[in-house]
């Protein structure tokens, strides 16, 4: 993937103030890290959105800043769902020259001839691994192809990855990524009483809400 330059300018608003920024179009965000002191910045909404929506969490992200470039994976996003916008993000700076610790996305890719022709269902246990390496050697997604899973009982394990040679994958090898098994033979659902509360899922990604808030 193409490198990703996103243009800041420092922000001194803080607080509710910053919904009059979100209002002009600006992102709040903040970049830290250890060699880093916090730094409260604004980005362009519209292009920073369109950036970071084609990112994964351990893609990197290059922070321009008054001249300085600081390279970063995101680390926290605040969203708002309902109107489909992002509301404050956290960039983690990182040092090139130094080996971090960070989760790389499981992706599934292909078609499990064990769930095409066996009426098999694909049950995966993993969707993230953590691994170690330089930030310039971060993996955007492991792809895990199922077309190998012919009978069902076939798994991928951890181990059974291939890897990249300046990566090292500090997740367990014997761990099963996904493995397809027997469907049962009836689902069991459990009845739902008319006019009962029923749990949403999370809508905002949990982290450090600094002290911005949400958006009315």
């Amino acid at each position: 993937m193409d490198r990703v330059v996103l243009k800041a300018t420092k922000r001194d608003i803080s607080g509710k103030q910053v919904k009059a920024l979100r209002r002009a179009g600006l992102l709040p965000a903040v970049v830290y890290g250890r060699h880093v002191e916090p730094l409260s910045i604004t980005l362009d909404a519209h292009t920073a959105s369109l950036a970071l929506a084609k990112l994964t969490s351990s893609s990197l992200v290059t922070i321009e800043l008054d001249g300085t470039q600081y390279p970063t994976l995101v680390r926290e996003k605040q969203r708002n769902y309902v109107k489909d916008n992002l509301l404050h993000v956290d960039f983690l700076a990182v040092d090139l020259t130094e080996n971090i610790r960070t989760n790389v996305r499981v992706e599934i890719t292909g078609i499990s001839p064990a769930v095409k022709d066996l009426n098999a269902v694909l049950v995966t246990n993993i969707t993230v691994l953590e691994v170690e390496c330089l930030p310039t050697d971060l993996p955007e997604r492991f792809s895990v192809d199922i077309s190998t899973l012919k009978n069902v009982g076939d798994g991928i394990r951890v181990g059974d990855l291939t890897v990249p040679e300046n990566v090292r994958v500090l997740t367990d090898p014997d761990e099963m990524i996904v493995v397809t098994t027997f469907a049962k033979a009836e689902e069991e659902v459990a009845p739902v009483t008319e006019g009962a509360a029923v749990e949403e899922p999370e809508v905002i990604e949990k982290g450090k809400k600094e002290e911005e808030g949400e958006e009315e």
